[in-house]
């Protein structure tokens, strides 16, 4: 049995991706620029943002920033490691479990972060309109 095809794109479609490819590859650009101005790599400033968005707590383990940043466990641990030498971060061995480390943010880390996200949320804030996610053949 066939999977029922998809439907054919029209040139509205194409545009409306297209304007939503550019926005995002805008924001991304400005993220990664506001990150190197702060002193920090973009991906440094995901982690910070990871750590205190994690659901729940405001630490995460690193499997779990491995996941929320699509990255290789040993590159968080890398990554992670940068932070720290920053003084952005530390390790502590979970409580629960003493096989667990948990990843905290430390008081530059914090602020570093809420400098970053602030200027973030307000960028975001001026594209709300173009982020809606377009919808095909409406």
């Amino acid at each position: 049995m066939n999977a029922p095809s998809p439907p054919s794109l029209q040139k509205q479609d194409f545009e409306a991706l297209s304007t939503f490819r550019y926005q995002l590859r805008k924001f991304l650009r400005f993220s990664e620029e506001a990150a190197q101005a702060e002193g920090v790599t973009p991906q440094q400033y995901l982690l910070l943002l990871h750590i205190k968005g994690f659901p729940g707590r405001d630490w995460a383990r690193i499997g779990e920033l491995a996941e929320r940043l699509q990255s290789q466990h040993h590159s968080v641990v890398a990554l992670v490691s940068r932070c720290e030498k920053l003084k952005l971060v530390e390790r502590r061995v979970s409580e629960i479990d003493r096989r667990q480390v948990n990843v905290h943010l430390l008081p530059a880390g914090e602020r570093c972060l809420e400098k970053l996200a602030s200027l973030h949320h307000a960028e975001l804030n001026t594209l709300t309109e173009t982020f809606r996610i377009p919808t095909i053949n409406s």
